[in-house]
């Protein structure tokens, strides 16, 4: 279905709602560590901004008790914003305020303000509708470009679409496209990589994909269940067990639709779950007493080789441990395969992300999503709310 554009409103002189993702990290001192989703939101931003809107921006950053809270306030976010865009960008603290009404009103066309974290209301995440209304109030549009928030039918991302036009931003439109082509006419050999720690927070994607991919890579966590099921010792392994007919399911229906499902052969294990164990390399089977956290050598030789001979292919999960270097060769192996390859190579946030830009691979993908949850959501067929709300294009 063909939704609304950014690109298809009269913006001069209006009021632009504009819900973004600047749901940043921050350290200790609250300084930003990865300017990537503000980045990500600037080709929107600027558009608004060109075509003379009066831009108003809100987000949420992290997980506030639905009140006020210093930790998570969008102070360093407007900075950021004031420095990518050469201007000031105010920052409102109440939205529900007469401070809110006045800031608004006296913005010029050509201007931005930031609100304050949205998640500092309790009717935020509830999708409160008297709170969406309130909203509202501030735009005489809206445009949605928080791809990593569509998944959520919260009062700023769904709500406000029902008082006011609303349309997708331009990176909100680019994952949609990404996506899109995937889960309706992927260019083949199409292979589907997942990984992470358990069977039944993916098992409705793999579900999905066993239907739309040629080959399907297991790694992590989850690929012990998958062992375990086909009568491997996995020793103390991370073992899903409520997921065991999930997991068979998935090998039978595997064979049955002829996708190739593979998954490790060997592994990297220790004796203890801590970033400074011994490595230590075993076979398929895990010896007693010893924990899978990372696939072996021969296995990602054999996953190298079915990336390289993909034209399209999309990652959702690590390997293994990733963030601890002794468990991290498994990871950083497909980023470089999806790297080398050739074809188109999509990585589903979070965790894929994370990996991509530890390793330095990120500009060598063809698309990195900017959100985790919701491109699982995807891949798993459901409908998005946050797309699902916006007006269709006439």
């Amino acid at each position: 279905m063909a939704k609304l554009s950014v690109a298809d409103l009269e913006l001069d002189g209006k009021r632009v709602l504009m819900r973004a993702d600047f749901n940043v990290p921050l350290d200790e001192k609250r300084r930003i560590t990865d300017m990537n989703r503000i980045d990500a939101a600037l080709p929107t931003i600027r558009h608004i901004l060109d075509q003379g809107g009066r831009l108003v921006l809100m987000s949420h950053l992290g997980r506030p008790k639905g009140a006020p809270d210093p930790k998570y306030s969008l102070a360093p976010v407007a900075a950021a914003l004031g420095e990518r865009l050469g201007f000031e960008v105010p920052l409102v603290a109440d939205l529900l305020s007469d401070e809110a009404d006045r800031a608004v009103a006296g913005l010029a066309k050509g201007r931005a303000l930031l609100l304050e974290n949205v998640r500092f209301y309790p009717g935020e995440t509830k999708g409160d509708p008297e709170l969406a209304r309130a909203m509202a109030r501030l735009g005489d549009v809206f445009v949605n470009d928080a791809f990593g928030a569509a998944h959520r039918a919260h009062a700023s991302v769904t709500g406000i679409a029902g008082h006011l036009p609303a349309a997708a931003g331009f990176l909100l439109k680019a994952e949609l496209d990404v996506f899109g082509e995937i889960l309706s006419d992927p260019k083949r050999p199409f292979v589907a990589i997942l990984g992470g720690a358990k069977v039944s927070d993916k098992i409705l994607v793999i579900e999905n994909l066993l239907s739309l991919a040629d080959t399907v890579l297991i790694g992590g966590g989850m690929a012990f269940t998958f062992l375990k099921v086909l009568g491997h010792e996995i020793g103390s392994s991370l073992l899903d067990e409520a997921s065991f007919e999930h997991a068979r399911k998935a090998v039978e229906t595997a064979k049955a639709r002829g996708v190739k499902l593979l998954l490790p052969v060997d592994h990297v294990c220790a004796a203890r779950f801590a970033a400074e164990a011994e490595p230590v390399v075993s076979g398929i089977d895990v010896p007693a007493g010893m924990m899978g956290l990372d696939i072996g050598p021969k296995t990602r030789e054999l996953y190298a080789e079915a990336i390289a001979g993909a034209a399209t292919v999309v990652w959702n999960g690590p390997m293994g441990v990733f963030e601890w270097d002794a468990f991290a060769a498994g990871t950083r192996a497909v980023c470089e395969a999806c790297a080398d390859c050739n074809g188109t190579t999509v990585i589903g946030g979070g965790d894929s992300a994370a990996a991509v830009a530890k390793f330095g691979l990120a500009e060598r993908m063809s698309h990195i999503s900017t959100g985790g949850g919701a491109s699982l959501e995807l891949l798993e067929g459901k409908v998005l709310p946050g797309l699902d709300c916006l007006n269709e294009k006439v």
